[in-house]
């Protein structure tokens, strides 16, 4: 029973180190943050492969079904702030293991509702709300573990969903067609209780930089080095310091036992000091009362505590033109995944063949996640720009998808959208990290409002697709609306960088007016009162005054 206790205790004690340690536990949290990205959003993307089942069991028309993945997204994403709170709260290791319960147990009861709309509460408000309270928790603290090599890890780690296309994909297809769709969603929720494991290895990171050199050897409790120290301490006062006596005192004390000679000083020297102190406490009516070591700590533990929720990020104009990128960009996120299968099936492509679709966009989304990585780990590099190129060539490339009428015209912009969206969703949360958006000190509270706002986009997003579809009935009209999103995103993305140096600039002319302003008031009311007194000091001094005869 000892050995489990002292186990759990192990797990959930936080790992220490002096600076960023760029490795150690966080390859492991890089594990966990792998294996939640394939039951998260892997799971998400692949729920098309369940399009056609679910309107032909429930008679439901396709943006009807299309609700369930915009409420799920819309919940993980709107109650983002809440797993923002939670995780400052009560540590990332509970809030993701309860995450990954609910998202277990939404997915399983999922396979027992008998109409859509209870499959809105099950897959869409309960395991969204999983899916929340699993994925923000889990990237956020696999940023704190790296630095130098945040931006590659973060993209090798968010493969996780592109294994889940290429693999679960077909797997679970295939499934379907010998289980049905209720046994095959059973078997995936059972799979995703994994998350729960995966919470447990989410340590919190303290980082306590090193005393320097010239801190401790200033310090006043530093023990004597030597027998020579030690006989010697109690005779060595600085005249600079103010804290001299106080030393002096306390040198003293450790020499007690050396002569009644000493001891007497000493308590002349207690005598003297204790009375000078009285005196001047009189002088300010103020009693100094020295401040306690637990006193002490809780001071620091409230100051450096973070707050549970700041929206003070959205006074930064450059956050709000990010912000409204990822608005905007995520109507292109999920829709293709959605659609792509019925997409080709539509332009003559059998339905087997028309799942491979996926699997080639989870190959090239792989390699886009790698090679965004190893760019944007170069230096020196503007990061956001890339981040701005890649989605521009987004627009056009899901613009091509709705003229292309055979299999590989549908495979190659399968690949191309597959390899640019990659770059785009394993940077666009970790950006936030980079001094060019927002920067690390304020990324837990950044992230939590950014999602928030991109939730409106994912609520929006597929149930457009599929108004569209139904009006038109063309699979291909649903690729407009996310070109249209990718469209106005780049834009907003492009203002980001101006914005910022803009604010920057402002400010800067501002504190330099008050700098100004402050220096000349100054200057003209209490210039030549300075000069008078400055002058008089001169004179005084000693040094100028004539030395006594012997």
């Amino acid at each position: 029973m000892t050995g489990i206790m002292s186990a759990l205790k192990g797990c959930t004690s936080p790992n220490v180190y002096d600076e960023v340690p760029d490795g150690g536990w966080g390859w492991m949290v890089a594990v966990a943050f792998f294996f939640v990205e394939v039951f998260t959003y892997g799971i998400i993307k692949i729920f098309g492969i369940f399009l056609q089942d679910l309107m032909t069991d429930f008679n439901e028309t396709n943006s009807r079904v299309s609700w369930v993945v915009s409420i799920c997204v819309f919940v993980m994403a709107f109650t983002a702030p809440l797993s923002t709170v939670m995780s400052n709260r009560f540590g990332y290791q509970p809030v993701v293991m309860l995450g990954g319960l609910l998202i277990s147990l939404g997915t399983i009861t999922t396979a027992f509702t008998n109409s859509i709309i209870e499959m809105y509460i099950t897959m869409g408000i309960v395991a969204g709300l999983g899916y929340c309270l699993t994925f923000l928790p889990t990237v956020t603290i696999l940023t704190q573990y790296f630095s130098k090599r945040r931006s590659l890890v973060t993209s090798i780690a968010s493969t996780g969903e592109c294994f889940s296309l290429l693999a679960l994909a077909p797997a679970m297809n295939a499934l379907k067609e010998h289980m049905g769709w209720r046994n095959c969603l059973i078997m995936i929720g059972v799979m995703q209780a994994s998350i729960i494991v995966c919470g447990a290895l989410l340590k919190p990171i303290v980082i306590k930089p090193k005393p320097t050199a010239s801190e401790g050897s200033t310090s006043p409790l530093k023990e004597p080095e030597s027998k020579y120290d030690q006989e010697n301490e109690f005779t060595r006062t600085s005249f600079g310091s103010v804290d001299s006596g106080v030393q002096s005192v306390t040198s003293s004390q450790i020499n007690l036992s050396e002569g009644q000679e000493s001891t007497e000083q000493n308590s002349a020297e207690k005598k003297a000091l204790k009375e000078k102190e009285e005196e001047e406490n009189r002088e300010n009516k103020q009693p100094v009362l020295p401040l306690t070591p637990l006193k002490q700590e809780r001071v620091d533990s409230s100051a450096s505590r973070p707050k549970l929720l700041d929206f003070s990020v959205l006074r930064d104009a450059s956050f709000n033109c990010y912000a409204l990128f990822g608005l905007f960009a995520s109507l292109g996120f999920f829709a293709p995944q959605l659609y792509v299968i019925e997409l080709s099936v539509s332009r003559g492509v059998s339905r087997d063949s028309a799942t491979y679709m996926l699997s080639a966009m989870a190959v090239a989304e792989i390699l886009g996640r790698l090679s965004m990585g190893w760019v944007l780990n170069r230096r020196p590099i503007r990061k956001i720009y890339i981040l701005l190129i890649c989605t521009v060539l987004l627009c056009p490339v899901l613009v091509i998808f709705t003229f292309v009428t055979e299999f590989w015209g549908l495979m190659s912009c399968s690949c191309f959208y597959g390899f640019l969206l990659g770059t785009v969703a394993s940077s666009h949360i970790p950006m936030l990290a980079e001094d060019d958006v927002f920067g690390i000190q304020r990324m837990s509270s950044a992230v939590g409002v950014y999602v928030c706002i991109q939730s409106f986009a994912g609520l929006a997003g597929p149930p457009l697709g599929g108004f569209l579809v139904d009006r038109t009935d063309n699979y291909g009209s649903a690729f407009y609306s996310c070109a249209a999103g990718m469209g106005v995103g780049a834009l907003f993305l492009g203002l980001v960088r101006p914005a910022k140096s803009g604010l920057c600039l402002w400010r800067r002319r501002n504190d330099q007016q008050t700098t100004d302003r402050d220096s000349s008031s100054q200057g003209s009311d209490y210039g030549p009162a300075d000069f008078v007194e400055m002058d008089m000091e001169i004179d005084n001094g000693p040094a100028k005054s004539k030395p006594w005869p012997v």
